[in-house]
């Protein structure tokens, strides 16, 4: 006897398949690492200025990579990349879990719970301050709209309404924006500014070509991309009004790099609604950023985003960082064109090796014994031939997140990658300590090469380690479920690029990870 309804169920779920974009083989290969599991990255040693896999530039080499970084910019070679679909509920954590509370929150209350609970605490500052938050003025407008005065909310403690306007749809509704909507600087003259706003006035100076015209690729979540461009498209008026160009480009991350999630014991996780598919991370934008035909991408996080004052010297180092891009690629493309034309003799092919070893770090070439030079060759020009990219590393003071670290393949050659905290077992001594001696942390502050020695796109899926995800522990409706994250995108999805890291002042990184002053 047929069971109708497990027949019934399986064509939802074929059908799902089939509408999720999701290839099956790809949905074959989850399934798998669920189970195999992901390996954990072996590191050498931690990249530092002593041991030669940082640089830090003197003044008279970032001149000269400012000149080159400039030429590229007015041939219009250079554009920025900025990933901007996270939500900003992390932003706004700590007044949420207080809101969460049946408090009557009052000053007595806050600062009572402040000694105790961290999230009291941070509100009770907050609340302290926050006429000097640059959104202070469109939450006064917002409870004026409805019939409420901010100073009175303020004088007769009625916190709660005040903080719901701030993360709720009733008023500014942050909480659930893209932290490229919310305001993050205030000006002495009035002006307020989101942190699209700030990045659109970042690319006018360092990606605007011999036309004036400077261009911007932002990537957006669907349930945010109207709103967004509407906000876009008035700050478009505002520059063009004085007189700037920008091209301003949107993409959203596309639904074919979602992943499956699976039961705590590896079985697919099924719902009402057939199979339950999740968003796979920054690594998923991988596709937006292969799809950009650009020849130089400055890549830059959304909530990096620094005030006038200290605009100059985040304009200077990236374009030392550009310059230092171009440079190199000028003189890996001659070697490729030339080995690409004829054959070169055993000495030649040792400098190139050297060239490598000294400018690029790979220091696996130069000492190996060779019988049969075109195969000494043709390993040297694949690993030329591959994106480029120069990353800024500021110095490490307890941020959250990857650093720069030699990495050791399997093969036991050696390469510079970013690396997360996921992606090593911390539970093994050496491996722990390798990583607490990181110096450096990483911005995400990457210059990336993505045209070979032709002119031609690199297929970027080529050169990621599709071994480097991250899987999670998550929850749906109340049941546990284990989540798969994409190779990060500064991470697994560039794991077989050529890497340069720079040292950059600390004063170019001014992350928004919590409302702060």
């Amino acid at each position: 006897m047929v069971n109708f309804q497990v027949v019934e169920q399986i064509e939802k779920i074929l059908d799902q398949i089939l509408q999720s974009g999701v290839h099956e083989l790809d949905l074959l290969r989850q399934l798998y690492l669920f189970r195999a599991g992901m390996p954990f990255i072996e590191l050498a040693e931690a990249c530092t200025v002593e041991n030669g896999t940082i640089q830090r530039l003197a003044p008279e080499r970032e001149e000269l990579y400012i000149l080159h970084a400039q030429n590229a910019i007015r041939e219009g070679r250079v554009m920025k990349f900025v990933p901007a679909s996270g939500a900003a509920t992390r932003m706004f954590k700590s007044l949420l879990a207080v809101l969460a509370s049946d408090d009557d929150l009052s000053w007595a209350l806050l600062k009572n719970r402040a000694n105790k609970q961290s999230d009291y605490k941070f509100t009770l500052h907050f609340l302290q301050n926050i006429r000097s938050f640059a959104f202070f003025g469109s939450l006064s407008d917002s409870l004026r709209r409805d019939g409420y005065s901010i100073d009175d909310c303020l004088r007769d403690e009625n916190f709660r309404l005040v903080l719901q306007y701030i993360v709720e749809e009733c008023g500014l509704g942050y909480a659930q924006l893209p932290k490229g909507l919310i305001e993050f600087h205030a000006y002495e003259h009035g002006e307020v500014r989101t942190a699209f706003a700030e990045h659109l006035i970042e690319a006018l100076d360092y990606t605007a070509d011999r036309h004036g015209c400077a261009r911007v690729h932002f990537t957006v979540s669907p349930e945010y991309i109207e709103r967004v461009k509407v906000h876009l498209s008035v700050l478009q008026e505002e520059f063009r009004h004085h007189h700037y160009r920008l091209d301003i480009q949107l993409s959203e991350q596309k639904n074919s790099t979602n992943t499956i999630a699976v039961t705590p014991e590896n079985e697919p996780f099924l719902t009402d609604d057939g199979l339950h598919f999740r968003p796979a991370g920054h690594g998923a934008l991988l596709e937006n950023l292969n799809d950009l035909a650009a020849d130089i991408a400055i890549l830059k996080n959304i909530d990096n985003v620094v005030p006038d004052r200290l605009k100059p010297i985040t304009y200077r180092y990236k374009r030392v960082l550009c310059g230092l891009l171009v440079e190199l690629q000028e003189q890996i493309f001659l070697y490729l064109r030339e080995m690409e034309k004829r054959e070169y003799s055993l000495p030649e092919l040792l400098s190139v090796a050297q060239f490598a070893k000294e400018r690029l770090c790979i220091d696996s070439l130069a000492n190996k014994q060779y019988r049969i030079t075109h195969e000494f060759q043709q390993m040297l020009f694949d690993i030329l031939n591959r994106p480029l990219r120069v990353c800024g590393m500021v110095k490490n003071v307890g941020e959250p997140g990857g650093g720069p670290f030699v990495v050791r393949k399997s093969d036991t050659s050696t390469s510079l990658q970013i690396v997360e905290s996921a992606q090593i077992d911390l539970s093994h001594p050496h491996q722990k300590a390798i990583f607490e001696s990181s110096t450096h942390f990483n911005p995400v502050d990457i210059v990336c090469g993505l045209r070979n020695y032709k002119g031609e796109q690199f297929n970027l899926h080529n050169f990621r380690d599709d071994e480097t995800g991250f899987i999670s522990v998550k929850s749906s409706n109340g049941r546990e479920l284990k989540a798969l994250e994409l190779p990060g995108l500064w991470n697994g999805s560039m794991a077989h690029w050529n890497t340069v890291f720079v040292e950059v002042p600390s004063a170019t990184f001014h992350p928004v990870k919590t409302i702060r002053l």
